[in-house]
C-alpha cells in the first residue's frame, strides 16, 4: 500500500511537501505518480517518477507545475516526496499518491496497482 502525508492549508506563493510511504513493496522498481483532483474536475497526473535503472530516475511533470514541483526518491525509506513550490490557488486539490509497477513514463489511472486515500491541498489566503 502507500500512504500520502504533508496536505494542508497554505497561502499563495507557499510551499508544501508532501510525502509517499510505501509498504508491503520496493519502489524502487515501480513508477510512483503523484495525481490530484480538484472540485469538479477529472484526476489528472502531476509529476511521476520512473526507475530506468537503480541509479537513474526519470521525471515527468504537467506543464502547470514545471519548474515548480519537483517529484524525488529516498530508496533508504522506501518514500517518494512531492516539494510544491509557489503554491498558487488553482493548485487546490486532493493529491494521490501511486505506484505501477515497471517503467511508464506517464502512467494514466488505469496503470497504476496500488492507491493512496489521498491529501488535501488548499492555497488560499
Amino acid at each position: 500500500q502507500v500512504v500520502e502525508s504533508g496536505g494542508g492549508l497554505v497561502q499563495p506563493g507557499g510551499s508544501l511537501r508532501l510525502t509517499c510511504t510505501a509498504s508491503g513493496f520496493t519502489s524502487d522498481y515501480y513508477t510512483i505518480g503523484w495525481f490530484r483532483q480538484a472540485p469538479g474536475k477529472e484526476r489528472e497526473l502531476v509529476a511521476a517518477s520512473t526507475p530506468i535503472t537503480m541509479s537513474i530516475i526519470r521525471t515527468y511533470y504537467t506543464d502547470s507545475v514545471k519548474g515548480r514541483f519537483t517529484i524525488s526518491r529516498d530508496s533508504a525509506k522506501n518514500t517518494v516526496y512531492l516539494q510544491m513550490n509557489s503554491l498558487k490557488p488553482e493548485d487546490t486539490a486532493v493529491y494521490y499518491c501511486a505506484a505501477a509497477r515497471g517503467r511508464l513514463s506517464q502512467p494514466d489511472d488505469g496503470d497504476m496497482d496500488y492507491w493512496g486515500k489521498g491529501t488535501l491541498v488548499t492555497v488560499s489566503s
